[in-house]
């Protein structure tokens, strides 16, 4: 298979997994691996992809991929995070889930709970939880960010200090391995900075491909967390971190099943 019909699908790869390896991209292929090395490093130079030890993934740089292709991207991992935030969710809680698509995982998860009140400023999530009659849904209001279903501004950020919520559930773009979580859009730091000082427990969901990318604009950290969910192990830098500001981590586990079948 020549190098122009490799192209195309390594990068496919990537967006569907968030990475790709050199061993796995090999095996795939019935090439080498310095093949794919050289491969990587092609698309490296071409800006296509960023190299990382043992593979690559997708450009960092300052924009952000579309919100249809980010709900593609390890939709496994993201349903896993949403199940085990779900779990953590008790019954006749009040709620706030924010923009991302591992939050609307979350959602999905919290159909089969009741007597709950969840405040969003995520169209998104508000047209999933619609189908659960025992949650009360009370979107934020705000500008609408029309890109993701987002709700930002101080509308939002007014409607959000009004409450005092039992848990808040918050994603981000990127996390870098000194726990500060970043964003692309100048307007979610008011909205979360308001979040965060409005819940009794504040849980971070991310999957793993947030560890390896990058956004300009720092939202939070994780002195203003409590726990982080994830789909990976993380870094030691960053569990000492968590360790050092009292942060929990748990890994969700993955159902692989789905994958092996196929």
């Amino acid at each position: 298979m020549s190098q122009t019909i490799r192209y195309p699908e390594i990068i496919d790869i990537a967006r569907r997994d968030g990475k790709v390896t050199v061993e796995d991209l090999a095996t795939h292929f019935g090439v080498t691996l310095q093949t794919i090395r050289r491969d990587l490093t092609d698309l490296a130079e071409a800006g296509r992809l960023e190299r990382v030890h043992g593979g690559a993934v997708l450009p960092s740089g300052t924009s952000n991929i579309g919100y249809d292709e980010r709900r593609r991207l390890n939709e496994e991992a993201k349903a896993a995070i949403g199940r085990a935030c779900a779990d953590a969710i008790p019954n006749e809680s009040s709620v706030f889930l924010n923009i991302g698509t591992t939050t609307e995982a979350v959602a999905r998860h919290l159909l089969t709970h009741r007597n709950l009140l969840v405040v969003t400023n995520n169209m998104n999530v508000a047209t999933i939880l619609a189908g659960n009659p025992d949650c009360e849904v009370v979107v934020t209001g705000g500008a609408l960010r029309r890109s993701d279903g987002g709700l930002v501004g101080d509308v939002a950020t007014m409607t959000i200090r009004r409450f005092k919520f039992d848990i808040a559930v918050i994603g981000c773009s990127a996390l870098d391995a000194d726990g500060d979580l970043l964003d692309f859009d100048m307007q979610e730091v008011g909205v979360t900075r308001a979040i965060v000082q409005h819940a009794r427990r504040v849980m971070l969901v991310a999957d793993g491909s947030k560890f390896q990318r990058n956004a300009p604009v720092r939202v939070a950290s994780l002195a203003d967390l409590d726990e982080v969910i994830t789909d990976i192990t993380p870094s030691t830098r960053f569990q000492n971190r968590c360790r050092d500001e009292g942060v929990a981590v748990t890994q969700a586990k993955v159902d692989v099943t789905k994958n092996a079948a196929e």
